[in-house]
């Protein structure tokens, strides 16, 4: 009788011990799905809930709410738990380098571009990244996987697809023209120099393309990823300089020359190979690689000065730049990021913006800037347009009407065009994407 008791009590205490863990598992839970929901709540009063761009999706029958994809994440705020299910929050602050979709224990995640309400122009292409134009392949973030890891892998088979098609027998400079340096440029490039290919590579800008327009401090994130002619390289965190100086490095080992600052205009079809048009001359080839990224080129406000000398696009090297009273233009992460780097130079610094507050940036930029204007470090004039770019001044226009002040830089942050007539020109099919997985584990 006493054993029975004693097994009993023993039950009933190993119970009691179970119902508390669980009280305690299921109010925790509770607790964060609270914080979660009222966190999605924000993004859509300030429109982040909404993707703009490469996305995870999570399959929620699949997900077992281990929260790795969570972790994972360098952005934060991305993804979070509700009722123990992975789902975004952030989703317009994604910036698509897939670590969630490596660290699903369950391969729960696939990464979309575009939803239902929001759709996205993309170049249609095969599996082989060859457009409808036989012969004219595209690969990295025009094709929507701006991921570094996964546009070098693009741009190594888009490459590998061109050379197996390709006519000897056809006449032409090169083999292949790559246009765009940024990752899948530079990898196809390498890869075309690794195949023994005769190869001409192009940039409007410099090499590093999407990269090289990042703040120099600005930290890139990437994964271990194969490179052609060097091998295996394992980065988790980098500065943007550190990279372009590990691509530099190779380029200058194998002995291979980047076109740089050197614009194509236009991609014309010649008896089973293309002439390929730009800003310095004109060449033949017998297949393109077009990887050059989804802004194309940068977007220009349209106003008298601004082909002044005084007017940048990009931020290079805020380092050496002080004692300037320089006006940034634009409201992303980009012109905050910029803005801030400036001011941390000791230069005097404004924002003109067009909306009446922020919007879409990330929580770090938005704080810090928050932050700054409070303390009087930055000036930011809201609901402000440029009217004109003057040598040492700036004319801004508002509702009220026009205001100058005092300037000797403009850094332009508004975005760049959509490269779309180029590739319509070229006879390429742009289709629109709502919510297709561009990687899956499912593929």
């Amino acid at each position: 009788m006493e054993a029975l008791l004693e097994n009993i009590s023993g039950f009933i205490f190993a119970f009691i011990i179970l119902g508390s863990i669980l009280y305690f598992y299921l109010r925790g839970r509770a607790k964060k799905t609270q914080v979660v929901t009222e966190k999605i709540i924000r993004a859509k009063e300030f429109g982040l809930y909404e993707p703009v761009s490469l996305h995870p999706v999570v399959n929620q029958e699949m997900c077992i709410g281990s929260g790795a994809c969570i972790k994972a994440c360098p952005e934060k705020d991305i993804l979070g738990l509700v009722s123990g299910k992975a789902t975004t929050i952030n989703a317009s602050r994604c910036v698509g380098h897939g670590a969630c979709f490596n660290a699903c224990p369950v391969k729960a995640i696939s990464l979309c571009i575009g939803t239902e309400k929001r759709g996205v122009e993309l170049p249609h292409v095969t599996p082989g990244f060859e457009t409808n134009v036989s012969g004219i392949y595209v690969a990295g973030e025009l094709g929507g996987m701006g991921l570094i890891r996964n546009a070098v892998e693009q741009g190594k088979q888009a490459l590998n697809s061109a050379l197996k098609k390709i006519d000897k027998s056809v006449s032409a400079d090169y083999d292949v023209a790559i246009i765009g340096a940024g990752p899948a440029g530079l990898a196809a490039t390498l890869a075309a120099a690794q195949n023994n290919a005769s190869c001409i590579t192009f940039d409007q800008d410099s090499l590093g393309g999407t990269i090289n327009s990042f703040p120099r401090a600005k930290i890139v994130m990437t994964s271990p990823m194969e490179i052609p002619l060097f091998g295996k390289i394992k980065l988790t965190e980098t500065s943007k300089s550190e990279l372009l100086e590990l691509w530099q490095e190779i380029l200058q080992k194998n002995k291979i020359r980047i076109n740089e600052e050197e614009k194509v205009t236009a991609i014309n079809p010649a008896h089973s190979k293309f002439e390929i048009v730009s800003t310095k001359g004109t060449y033949t080839s017998r297949s393109v690689i077009i990887a050059i990224g989804r802004r194309g080129s940068p977007r220009k406000l349209g106003v008298p000065g601004e082909d002044k000398p005084k007017v940048y696009y990009r931020l290079v090297e805020p380092e050496l730049i002080h004692n300037q009273k320089i006006l940034v233009v634009g409201g992303g992460d980009s012109a905050i990021e910029s803005a801030l780097l400036l001011y941390e130079e000791k230069n005097e610094v404004t924002i003109s913006y067009r909306g009446e507050s922020f919007a879409r940036l990330k929580e770090k930029n938005l704080e810090k800037i928050n932050e700054a204007i409070k303390n009087n470090e930055v000036r930011v004039l809201f609901n402000t347009e440029v009217d004109e770019i003057s040598d040492d001044k700036v004319s801004l226009k508002n509702n009220s009407g026009n205001m100058e002040i005092e300037n000797d830089l403009v850094y332009v942050f508004i975005g760049g065009e959509l490269p779309i007539q180029f590739l319509q020109n070229t006879g390429i099919m742009i289709t629109k994407k709502h919510g297709d997985a561009l990687l899956s584990h499912n593929k």
